[in-house]
Parts: C-alpha cells; structure tokens; sequence
C-alpha cells in the first residue's frame, strides 16, 4: 500500500518537491500505483509508481511511444503525458487538462463521469483514432516503437490462447468459440497501424464541453490492430455506437475493413485471455482465482 508520504519522499529523491496537503493516491491500476499532489508554486503532478520489476523495464518503450505520438495528437489539441521524471521507481508529469470519463469507487465499482453511449464521444473517438491510426508502421519503426504485422498479431493471439489453455480450465463452449474467431479471415486487419491499446473513457480525458483534451497511459501501445482501440467502445456503448464511432473514424480518414467491427467485438470477448496472461504474469492468488473464474465460471 502507498502512502502520500512515502511517494512525496520517492518524488524528493529525484528532485521534485510536492506538497502533502491535497495529495490523493489512487490504488485501482493494474501496473501503477498513483499519487497527484502540488508542488509549491501549485502545479498539480502526477506520480507513477510501478507495481513490479516488469512495469519498470517497459518504461523505456513508453517514452519512445509518448515521442511519437504526443506532436501527432497535440495538432489535433489533445495531449499526452511529459514526463519530467523517468526512473525505475518513479515516473512524474504534471497533470494533464481535463477530467477521466470513468473512474473507480474507493469499492472499485466503476463512476461515470460522462455517457458512454453519446453520440458526441463516439464522433469524437473516432476522429481522435483516425488521428492515432495514420502514423505509419515506418514511423513507429523508426521511432524505435514495437511494430506487429498482421500476421504476427494474429500469430500473437494463436500463443495467448495456447498459454491460457495450458494454465487454466476453459469452458468447452469458449475454447470452440475462440477456435472459431482465430480460423475466421474475415475478422483479422490486411494492415495494422500505430494504436493505444487500452483507450476507454478512464484514460481519455474530457473538457467541460465534451471535447477530448487528453489521452493517458500508452504502456501497452504499438503498431498492432486497429480493433483493439474500438472494442472497449463496443462494450461500453455497444454496437451502434461503434458503428457511430466507425463512420467518424472513417470520415475523417480512417481505414475500415470489412470485418472490423466484428473484430472488435471479439477482442471484448477475449478479455479474460488479457487478464489471465495478466494473473500469469503477477501469479497474485487473488488475480489467478479471478482468471480462472472468468475463463469457467462452473469450475
């Protein structure tokens, strides 16, 4: 567990002065622990403390992917985080415009902050993609950003379900369902392009207005397929917002393939593979129970 005092003194050591008095520690992210607090002049930062040795080696990547990504986004006024610190113990920015459309209770049961089924947001999700989604493969790569060819993530996928099979039970009509969705040409991207990966209204942040001002947490970010940035707008909207979202992305210059939609439907579906990986990684008990009770639920 965090204390504010702890990460202020954390935040000390490298440098950075910060005030306790208003400070707030937000335990619910998987990889981070994070802390906001104010230096003396009241510029309010942000405080990341990575949970685990394997968040800390990833760290070098995100600054290469914030490099990339935050000219592309800031031409179209949305910002990404500057990080002033970067160490293994501690990353810091200040705190970026705007307010989360979603955050977590102190119970962690999920506060909505706007309406996820607005057709405002799904236009404005879309344009944003479209944004994201039209740095090329050859950027990426030259920007030293892990770049997956459509091949490779469907070959990626075929590997996570061989590891969740071997590590847990899996109910006989998700594994058929699975085998399913990787046989199914349709579904899989001919192109990938440069995408978030976790972007739902948590680390999208909104002004009074509605408008996106921001975007948080590029960890698990790289050249991969476009779906994974539409399916959490199918979970949470469902799919006339995604197709909402689909027509603005394409207006404004996104690329949709035929079997798009239903892609991202499927990665939704698969979360539990994402969150059993997950518990394979951390091996936390509570994390591994809840991974095989999402994979088969009658165990």
């Amino acid at each position: 567990m965090t204390t504010i005092e702890s990460a202020l003194d954390l935040a000390a050591a490298h440098g950075l002065h910060l005030v306790a008095e208003g400070a707030t520690v937000d335990e619910a992210g998987l990889d981070y622990r994070v802390v906001k607090a104010a230096d003396d002049a009241g510029l309010r930062w942000v405080l990341r403390l990575p949970r685990r040795p394997d968040v800390s080696a990833g760290m070098a990547a995100e600054v290469r992917i914030l490099d990339l990504v935050a000219p592309v986004l800031a031409a179209g006024g949305v910002a990404v985080p500057d990080w002033q610190v970067c160490a293994a113990d501690l990353v810091a920015y200040p705190l970026l415009p705007g307010a989360p459309g979603l955050t977590l209770s102190a119970s962690g049961e999920p506060v909505w902050h706007m309406d996820p089924a607005s057709p405002d947001y799904a236009a404005r999700l879309g344009r944003l993609l479209a944004r994201l989604h039209d740095v090329s493969p050859e950027q990426a790569a030259a920007a030293g950003v892990e770049v997956r060819t459509p091949a490779q993530v469907r070959q990626a996928w075929r590997d996570d379900v061989a590891r969740v099979h071997d590590a847990f039970p899996v109910a006989a009509g998700t594994a058929a369902s699975w085998e399913d969705w990787l046989a199914d040409d349709a579904c899989w991207p001919e192109e990938t392009v440069m995408t978030h990966g976790e972007i739902y209204p948590a680390h999208v942040l909104l002004d009074d207005d509605g408008a996106v001002v921001g975007v948080l947490d590029w960890t698990t970010a790289r050249v991969d397929d476009p779906a994974r940035d539409l399916s959490a707008q199918y979970g949470a909207a469902g799919p006339d917002l995604l197709r909402a979202t689909l027509e603005a992305y394409a207006d404004a210059g996104g690329r949709v393939h035929p079997g798009l939609a239903d892609q991202a439907r499927h990665l939704w579906d698969a979360a539990p593979i994402a969150y059993a990986l997950h518990a394979l990684l951390t091996r936390d008990d509570g994390d591994l129970a809840a991974a095989a009770a999402l994979l088969d639920p009658r165990g």
